[in-house]
């Protein structure tokens, strides 16, 4: 099972707690965690990334492993420690100002 965990605002319109597993079929991409999370909880839909052009969203980001990967390819395959559930997948609302 992967493990995602999501901001605030996104668990409060999820109705779930600070993480959620999901299970991915096939190689475990950016892409394919996006499109079970999607599957899985259709109100997230259009939150995190474009529903017609499925690009990441202004102010959201992706970190693996203590890393930004929200400029990574969507097609790379993510590391062992998340396949593994050992590390989640975050998804982060930015801020933004000063």
């Amino acid at each position: 099972m992967i493990r995602v965990a999501l901001p605030h605002h996104l668990r409060t319109l999820a109705q779930v707690d600070r993480e959620v597993a999901l299970s991915v079929a096939g190689a475990v991409t950016l892409v394919a965690v996006l499109d079970a999370l999607e599957a899985q909880y259709p109100m997230l839909r259009g939150t995190i990334r474009d529903q017609a052009t499925k690009e990441r969203r202004p102010f959201i980001r992706f970190f693996v492993c203590g890393q930004d990967w929200s400029h990574e390819p969507v097609t790379t395959l993510l590391p062992e420690a998340i396949l593994t559930g050992a590390e989640p997948f975050r998804v982060v609302g930015a801020m933004a100002g000063g």
